[in-house]
């Protein structure tokens, strides 16, 4: 029997969710924290708490807060039922979260969006999952329509750790390319232009990711491919050359602060992988 199933939030990522749940066959029922936002065409739009009824409840709100805002009110009328929170939240606040619905006879599950959300539903798209295995497993057909669907554990907080810090590497690395850009904009290079550039080297560059995690898994850093005072001299020209193009050195400069307190500590002659040292308490 196809389980009936809420979208809890009509924000860019809920309707994309209950879109893809629509598209797939699934009926599904949605609310709006905001009033009058539009809703998925076939979507049942309920009020809370209405809302709340479905087989299957999935959160997907503006933060944590948000949650308990919206479910605190209605704890009773969820328990015996399943959520699935895949609003972006710390993972203590999963684990909070996950305590909370115990304490309330709520099946939890918790989940992190690898996907922009013209992605959901789409090749590419992938989720990640921890929390109540049992909640996974009853519901993965429902879960897969969103995209790949990993479960990572028990621990509710696993699956937001695992995304965020895919984010954090994200991130930075769009960091590094807004640097380069501002460095050759000073030649009147246009950022499309470097961007092309940086793609193709970027890709390549991404594949020796594994090799560089087992260097650092195994601890030995005391035979460099390339050592850390080659890299701070690389570092140092990467700075000269930022400053002549007048170019801030928040981003490139703590990167060479990563290779250079490892070098203060005796490290030059070990491999650039140890700069993963300066980042541990």
């Amino acid at each position: 029997m196809t389980p009936s199933v809420t979208v809890l939030g009509q924000g860019a990522m809920g309707r994309a969710l209950a879109a893809a749940l629509l598209a797939a066959g699934h009926p599904a029922t949605v609310w709006n924290r905001t009033p009058g936002r539009p809703v998925p065409a076939g979507a049942v739009e309920l009020p809370l708490p209405e809302a709340l009824t479905s087989d299957l409840v999935i959160v997907c709100l503006f933060d944590h807060a948000s949650v308990h805002e919206t479910l605190d009110p209605f704890a009773g009328k969820l328990a015996g039922r399943a959520v699935v929170n895949l609003t972006s939240t710390e993972p203590a606040s999963a684990r909070e979260l996950a305590g909370w619905a115990a304490g309330h006879g709520i099946e939890y599950l918790d989940g992190g969006i690898m996907a922009t959300p013209p992605m959901i539903g789409a090749p590419g798209s992938s989720l990640l999952y921890s929390g109540s295995a049992a909640v996974f497993e009853r519901y993965r057909a429902v879960l897969e329509v969103f995209g790949t669907a990993e479960y990572l554990g028990a621990d509710a907080g696993h699956a937001s750790l695992v995304d965020f810090a895919l984010l954090a590497g994200m991130y930075t690395m769009f960091a590094g390319f807004y640097h380069g850009a501002a460095m050759v904009r000073s030649a009147g290079i246009p950022a499309t232009e470097f961007g092309e550039r940086a793609g193709a080297w970027i890709a390549a560059m991404t594949g020796s990711l594994p090799e560089l995690g087992a260097k650092i898994d195994s601890g030995d850093y005391a035979e460099p491919f390339q050592s850390l005072t080659f890299t701070k001299a690389a570092l140092d020209a990467i700075v000269g050359a930022s400053r002549e193009a007048g170019v801030d050195l928040d981003i490139i400069g703590a990167v060479r602060n990563l290779a250079d307190r490892q070098i203060a500590a005796g490290f030059g002659g070990h491999s650039s992988e140890r700069m993963f040292e300066s980042l541990l308490p």
